[in-house]
């Protein structure tokens, strides 16, 4: 049955999505009419026949006089003859001289003038596409500088939808977008930011069987999830499609950033850049995963990794070294987008050719360029950690990593990671990560649901008579000190499971906590069976386990509360606090 409140919510959620939508359906209406404005007095054969020579610089007499002949009728720089005026002339020929639109020159002008980037990097960045995976703490600053610095292309792929508690480092999102598909937020927004920039969404997550197709037409990938599982997945596609991946991670106040598969040379190659598989051969205890929601994350530090992601991504756009381009020479010409050779004229840089190859030009498994491209390559840098701190001094600092490993089952000469494996769907990513979910250590016998806690609380109260006393039992609440200081259940004793988990005396940061945490439980056991409780029902598990290891609770019935304090507030008391 609904609570009063939780229609609310629910109305709310639902005015909030209508209000984003007519703001988004507004910003389509504008862009239309500008659009429509825009070609109202221009022949639209001739225009699509034309367009192409035009921007080459190489106008056409009949174009020049059809647009000579608008202009004139709409300028009001024109004379009384009819005649354009000499500034609205020069202005059209100027038009069709530069490789980029005259907006865009004022648009990008600061990163335009920096040595590091100059036309050709921004005629790169412009033909780029560029996949964020992950939509969050750091998709959200990843998507913005990109579409800030004019990728041309970019596309989103999460499944999530806003939720109030992302908005605190989900700095794209807002609180009137709560309930919208988190792809479709940041689209709203990078448009825009940028709308020159072309925005494909996929409002799914990521899977085995849809990731190759999903990637395949960006020329680089930016792992923004939060999963171990994701994190191998989007690793393998990478390989398979010769893509350089860059991967980040952000928890507490600490960070990492990797590039991965760069340079991204077939399997079996060694001077091939590691995958993910290579650092981390085998993924960590489920037990030992942390998300943000149960460790925490403070939000500048999730906002600087995705910063360098993007940063990360534009230099390799702006070398020459994103997807195909990381095949071409250093040495030499210079190379364009797609490995087109450009030359430089008097009147700036102009591209003999700059046709986009098609997305599927290179099957997978397969070299995307010549066996003799690959002996170009310039020796193969040394691969990094970069780790980031926020409470340490200096807050960065970088850890020098192996290369390809030779028996690595995706990158290495003998990898069963295969095209025809993720598409079956016979990896099982989450069987491989060990994900149990949800966690059952316990047997029933040692569990108990939220609302039979609640039962056993109300009738040791109508049993001594007393509706505030102390109750007939001890619980145990595990969760770390900082949460506990945030809401506890009434009578609860705090026993942090980072200081349960340590053995007996020994201390903690020269504190002798979990001693006395004994001491204070063995004070207690006369008072009843020991209920444990944390904040998702996890911990507690593990913590029955270790206090009966202590041999704490002996004769005693010692059980968790499945789904902890979440499980509390959803089924007993809905004012209880949700953080």
């Amino acid at each position: 049955m609904f609570s009063t409140s939780d229609i609310d919510r629910t109305i709310t959620t639902l005015r909030n999505q209508i209000t984003a939508h007519e703001s988004q359906l507004r910003n389509l209406k504008e862009h239309l009419a500008q659009a429509e404005l825009r070609t109202t007095n221009i022949d639209r054969p001739t225009q699509a026949r034309d367009s192409q020579q035009a921007y080459r610089g190489g106008s056409i007499p009949e174009w020049q006089q059809e647009t000579s002949d608008a202009q004139c009728a709409s300028s009001p720089g024109a004379n009384d003859d009819g005649l354009p005026s000499k500034k609205s002339h020069v202005g059209a020929e100027e038009h069709g001289r530069w490789e980029l639109e005259l907006e865009e020159y004022r648009r990008y002008g600061r990163q335009l003038i920096l040595p590091e980037i100059g036309l050709q990097g921004q005629l790169r960045l412009k033909d780029a596409k560029i996949c964020i995976i992950g939509t969050g703490g750091l998709g959200c600053p990843a998507a913005a500088y990109l579409a800030g610095a004019g990728v041309g292309t970019i596309g989103l792929v999460d499944g999530d939808t806003v939720e109030i508690s992302n908005l605190h480092r989900q700095v794209l999102h807002s609180t009137a977008k709560t309930g919208m598909p988190k792809v479709d937020s940041v689209s709203q927004y990078i448009t825009a930011l940028n709308p020159n920039i072309k925005v494909l969404t996929h409002p799914s997550h990521l899977s085995p069987t849809t990731a190759l197709d999903a990637l395949r037409p960006y020329t680089l990938i930016l792992d923004c999830t939060d999963t171990p599982q994701s994190r191998y997945l989007i690793s393998d596609a990478c390989v398979l499609l010769h893509k350089p991946l860059v991967s980040a991670s952000a928890l507490r106040t600490d960070g990492q950033l990797l590039l991965l598969n760069h340079p991204a040379l077939p399997a079996g190659n060694p001077r091939g850049g590691p995958c993910y598989r290579c650092i981390f051969p085998k993924p960590p205890p489920p037990t030992s995963v942390v998300t943000c929601g149960e460790g925490g994350i403070l939000g500048p530090v999730v906002g600087v990794m995705g910063v360098l992601q993007a940063l990360e991504a534009i230099k390799l756009v702006v070398a020459g070294r994103a997807g195909d381009a990381s095949l071409s020479s250093s040495g030499g010409g210079e190379r364009g987008v797609g490995g087109q050779q450009e030359a430089v004229s008097g009147s700036g840089v102009q591209t003999k050719a700059r046709e986009e190859k098609g997305a599927g030009a290179a099957a997978e498994g397969e070299a995307p360029q010549a066996d003799e491209a690959h002996a170009q390559l310039p020796p193969p840098t040394v691969p990094e950690m970069l780790l980031f701190s926020a409470n340490a001094s200096p807050p960065f600092r970088s850890i020098r990593l192996r290369s390809r490993r030779a028996a690595c089952a995706a990158c290495s000469a003998v990898a069963s990671v295969t095209s025809e494996s993720l598409r079956s769907g016979s990896l099982d990513y989450a069987q491989f990560c060990g994900v149990l979910d949800p966690v059952n250590l316990l047997p029933p016998e040692e569990r108990m649901s939220a609302a039979e806690y609640a039962r056993l609380v109300q009738q040791e109260r109508l049993r001594d008579g007393d509706a505030e006393g102390r109750p007939g039992h001890v619980l145990v609440d595990v969760r770390e000190r900082t949460q506990f200081d945030l809401c506890s259940l009434p009578g609860s004793v705090n026993w942090p499971m980072s200081e349960l988990v340590l053995p007996p005396g020994r201390p903690p940061n020269g504190t002798g906590a979990n001693a006395e945490g004994c001491r204070e439980l063995k004070s207690l056991e006369g008072e009843g069976d020991v209920v444990v409780v944390c904040r998702l029902g996890n911990d507690s598990q593990l913590a029955v386990k270790r206090l009966r290891e202590m041999g704490l609770g002996e004769g005693k019935r010692v059980v968790d509360i499945k789904g902890g304090l979440r499980a509390w507030r959803e089924e007993v008391d809905d004012g209880f606090p949700e953080y």
